[in-house]
């Protein structure tokens, strides 16, 4: 695409793009209304999503005019970024704060209407698909915390010296806004929730391969990792206008229920070339399983479930009375399943688990009984430990499965750790290319030290009534030194049990011979 929008500013380099966001967050900190990056980071977002769609549609209107086409904005005046952000010495202070905040203010131009809030949370498109509705959703969430409005004019200014119409800026950015989507991970993780590390999330891309023309969901996208991926995969097999067409409007689709990362995702599919990101900011768990239909499902889901979360006595209402439960992952492992698309062109999903959910009972097993039975799942791969260092240690699997046919019988994968490693860490953390091994076996697969398969009748246990005795999908790798972190803890605590027998057992034996000796 050409760039025919020419900045007031110079374009900064990359180096000083990292400057301006480190600037602008230390301005942040002076601020009395911010309280730590959970506050200071979707207030960074904000700003800059503002300043990032008034670069798009000055773009867009250029080109517009070249074409001898309408223009309509999204955003009008007196509430474009150039209008009250550009310029240095503009609205400040109080004047600024209540120009942002209140329902009506006095605007830049001097007249009297809404804030710059209640104006772009009343953004409504003509057909229910653009910008403006997107506008609307991101701002329905999101409150302006900033106090002081001549810092806030100091944030605004730093962040003038980006500019989106930049390829190199926005590959740049990119980078910066992942390691603030890290930050976010980090400060999140206190709270039981837990982002998928890019490598994770491509290697899933990757072996699960989206194909354009199908649909792309995650029903628990966080800050859109999944979806952002799956974007660019996509994007890769474009050739023509109607192709790209397809992906910018029938490919990706999402969920997140939690305003903050609703607010992220957001700006990171806009970041990376998604015009129209179509997340829904409810609980994707709010509908009735039996009420979703064909119409409902999609060809590829990945995502990794919230994990240990628990769901209001509401939610749990919306399964079938056999297969409730609080626990999060669970309820959306049956969401997955029920929202895949059925044959002839039978859904596929990537799904990340905690152990757990392998060896678990009840509940647990009558959910696997039906993935097995109505599902294949052909492959699980068991990741290392520490994929989710530091945020916890919980041993974590991806489970591979599609809607094509019962289950006959499931392959094993056991990801190693880099030789000399036992564990990774938050400075050393799993890095894309160790999953070579595992790409080259996935399409002409053979039993090997990593890889081993496990019929369904091995793991698929009924009594002599056929009732349901237990699925136990913790299967251990036959080829590897034994292993106890992944043994489930009745299994494990036996495991110490006999050991510790045995010890006891070769001191009484040693006793003996030294009694014995003269």
């Amino acid at each position: 695409m050409a760039r025919s929008f020419k900045p007031d500013k110079p374009v900064s380099t990359a180096q000083s793009l990292a400057s301006i966001i480190k600037s602008a967050r230390d301005i942040m900190r002076k601020d009395k209304g911010l309280n730590g990056d959970l506050d200071r980071l979707p207030m960074l977002t904000w700003v800059m999503f503002l300043k990032f769609l008034d670069d798009m549609e000055r773009e867009r209107e250029m080109e517009a005019v070249m074409a001898g086409k309408r223009f309509r904005p999204a955003v009008e005046a007196p509430y474009r970024w150039r209008d009250w952000a550009a310029k240095d010495d503009g609205i400040t202070g109080d004047e600024l704060i209540a120009f942002i905040n209140q329902d009506e203010a006095m605007r830049p131009d001097g007249t009297r209407g809404p804030g710059l809030f209640a104006y772009l949370r009343n953004l409504q498109s003509s057909n229910g698909g653009d910008r403006r509705d997107t506008i609307a959703r991101v701002f329905s969430g999101v409150i302006n915390r900033m106090v002081s409005g001549y810092l806030l004019r100091d944030v605004i200014n730093k962040l003038n010296g980006i500019h989106f119409t930049s390829s190199d800026e926005i590959h740049t950015l990119g980078h910066l806004y992942e390691s603030m989507l890290r930050e976010m991970r980090d400060a999140a993780g206190d709270s039981g929730e837990f982002y998928t590390p890019r490598p994770v999330v491509q290697f899933m891309v990757a072996v699960t391969d989206p194909r354009l023309g199908e649909t792309v969901l995650d029903p628990a996208c966080g800050t859109g990792g999944f979806l952002v991926e799956a974007f660019s995969h996509l994007q890769k097999q474009c050739r023509s206008v109607e192709q790209r067409r397809t992906l910018q409007q029938k490919s990706i689709l999402g969920g997140e229920a939690k305003p903050l990362p609703y607010l992220l995702a957001q700006m990171n599919l806009l970041l990376h070339g998604l015009e129209y990101p179509q997340i829904d900011p409810e609980n994707s768990l709010r509908f009735p399983l039996r009420e979703i239909g064909d119409k409902d499902r999609v060809d590829v889901i990945l995502t990794n479930p919230p994990f240990g979360g628990e769901e209001e006595r509401g939610i749990l209402g919306n399964f079938p009375d056999d297969k409730q439960t609080a626990e999060t992952t669970l309820l959306f492992l049956q969401l997955i399943m029920r929202k895949l698309r059925r044959p002839p062109k039978p859904g596929r999903a990537g799904v990340v688990v905690p152990n757990g959910t392998l060896f678990g009972d009840g509940v647990s097993a009558r959910i696997k009984e039906e993935l097995l039975q109505s599902f294949n799942l052909h492959t699980i791969v068991r990741l290392p430990n520490g994929v989710f260092a530091p945020y916890t240690g919980i041993p974590t699997n991806l489970l591979f499965f599609d809607r094509s046919v019962p289950t006959r019988e499931i392959w094993y994968y056991e990801q190693p750790l880099p030789e000399g490693r036992k564990n990774y860490t938050k400075t050393k953390p799993m890095q894309y290319e160790e999953f070579a091994g595992c790409l080259a076996w996935w399409g002409n697969r053979q039993e090997n030290d990593q890889a081993w398969r496990v019929q369904v009748e091995d793991v698929l246990k009924y009594d002599g009534s056929g009732a349901l005795l237990s699925v136990n999908l913790d299967v251990k790798n036959p080829n590897a030194a034994e292993d106890l972190e992944h043994l489930p803890p009745e299994k494990l605590v036996e495991e110490i049990f006999l050991k510790e027998q045995r010890i006891f057992a070769i001191m009484e034996e040693i006793k003996a011979i030294l009694q014995s000796q003269p």
